[in-house]
């Protein structure tokens, strides 16, 4: 992308405008270098601890193969083109999708800039985000889905689901001429990931002995350990998406840290009073929660509007939680859909109404009503809904004929870490 595109983007979304080619700026190079580091953290091993604590100990070990092995997968891919497809200049085909000038970043040198860091830097803060949101969908499909079809998915996904919609928002696509405000990735990220995870549910149908057997978590300490991860990467990953070290970064990891703790009492509350006990699963699936909700309104909200979002986002999420199990008995293992889906859909429509000025945001551009903005968001979000459902849908039915998508009955019965990579997480351990 060219500087002038990326400055307009940047515009678009009320960050400060980056500096002439040339300025490096120490810095916001330091900050977003940290930035890279913990959004990074938040996968490995943030996301793979919080997952893996939460399946049975039979899994365990396949959960943190695949989020490690999507990691290096989509790493790859991002070099060969994923980035540049995203952000390089498409020319007439801009509105779509990138350029192929960067497949391989053949001009990457130590002296490019993206604005006033480096774009090594920018190369792989982005990196960190592509490879955290196919990780984010392995709880959908989570003790019974092949490796290989895993790792097949994951390619594909990114390349056909990914890519597009990141680029219409953040690539300077037709979304983003619409004046959509994503921040940090409620819809590209949790929106998208979401509806993958829910599709990937329902494709494959539910573990052997859902609803009627109980599977609960094999690991709680781990589950902490990684919500208690993911919770200070978010910092880099919220933060760091202002692209400065300045006061746009810092009111994001405010208002971060707010919709966090927020979302987390609520859900906490709510099964105190449903179920007479608070239970620690329940006190990290809302700081989850209320995590991803802030996520897109975090470079655009103040500390009262990301209350409000936290707080809706553990009520919401809850109930969307309850529901999918108890109701429509979807298994959707690990609540991917319901925290990630539901909490960026909620948390990317009210970044339009808590974004205005009179509400303690940041402001609306001129002459933008809130309802004109909740629109476009209310836009974006059904775009994101359907692209991601269909593609999702469509790569899916495909592997499963070309090479299936579910381990046997036996496998499954006997555990994925033996029956796929032959080995175990525990000794002595079923």
């Amino acid at each position: 992308m060219t500087l002038n595109k990326l400055n307009s983007f940047i515009l678009l979304f009320g960050l400060p405008q980056l500096a002439a080619a040339g300025e490096l700026n120490q810095s916001n190079t330091a900050w977003v270098l940290t930035s890279t580091a913990l959004v990074l953290f938040m996968t490995l091993p943030g996301l793979s601890l919080f997952y893996g604590g939460l399946v049975r100990s039979k899994n365990v070990l396949s959960v943190l193969t695949q989020c490690f092995a999507i990691t290096c997968i989509v790493s790859l891919l991002w070099l060969a083109g994923v980035y540049s497809l995203i952000f390089d200049d498409g020319g007439d085909l801009q509105q779509v999708l990138g350029g192929t000038h960067k497949f391989f970043v053949p001009s990457l040198v130590t002296d490019s800039l993206i604005g006033d860091i480096p774009e090594t830097v920018f190369f792989m803060f982005q990196m960190t985000f592509a490879i955290i949101t196919p990780a984010l969908i392995v709880g959908g499909f989570a003790e019974r889905m092949k490796f290989s079809a895993i790792l097949w998915f994951s390619s594909l996904w990114l390349l056909l689901v990914y890519v597009p919609i990141c680029h219409w928002i953040w690539g300077g696509g037709w979304l983003a001429d619409l004046g959509v405000m994503d921040f940090a990735g409620g819809i590209v990220i949790h929106v998208n990931a979401g509806v993958a995870a829910l599709v990937s549910a329902l494709v494959l149908g539910n573990r052997r002995g859902f609803p009627t057997t109980a599977m609960p978590p094999h690991n709680m300490t781990m589950v902490l350990t990684g919500a208690g991860m993911l919770w200070v990467g978010w910092f880099g990953f919220n933060g760091g998406s202002a692209l400065t070290a300045d006061g746009s970064a810092g009111m994001a990891i405010l208002v971060t840290h707010t919709g966090a703790a927020a979302g987390s009492l609520t859900w906490m509350f709510i099964e105190w009073i449903k179920f007479g006990k608070p239970s620690a699963l329940g006190i990290v699936t809302g700081m989850v929660a209320g995590l991803g909700t802030i996520t897109p309104a975090s470079g655009f909200v103040g500390p009262a509007g990301a209350l409000v979002i936290g707080v809706t986002a553990g009520a919401l999420c809850f109930v969307a939680t309850q529901f999918m199990k108890r109701k429509l008995k979807i298994d959707d293992s690990l609540d991917v859909f319901p925290v990630h889906g539901v909490g960026g859909i909620v948390g990317s429509l009210l970044t339009g109404v808590f974004a205005a000025t009179s509400l303690g945001g940041l402001g609306l551009d001129e002459g933008v009503s809130i309802m004109d903005q909740v629109g476009v968001q209310a836009l974006a979000v059904g775009v994101t809904i359907l692209w991601s459902g269909f593609f999702s849908y469509l790569i899916l039915k495909v592997l499963d004929l070309l090479i299936g998508l579910r381990v046997t009955k036996d496998q499954e019965q006997q555990g994925l870490d033996i029956a796929t990579h032959e080995e175990t997480g525990y000794h002595n351990l079923t």
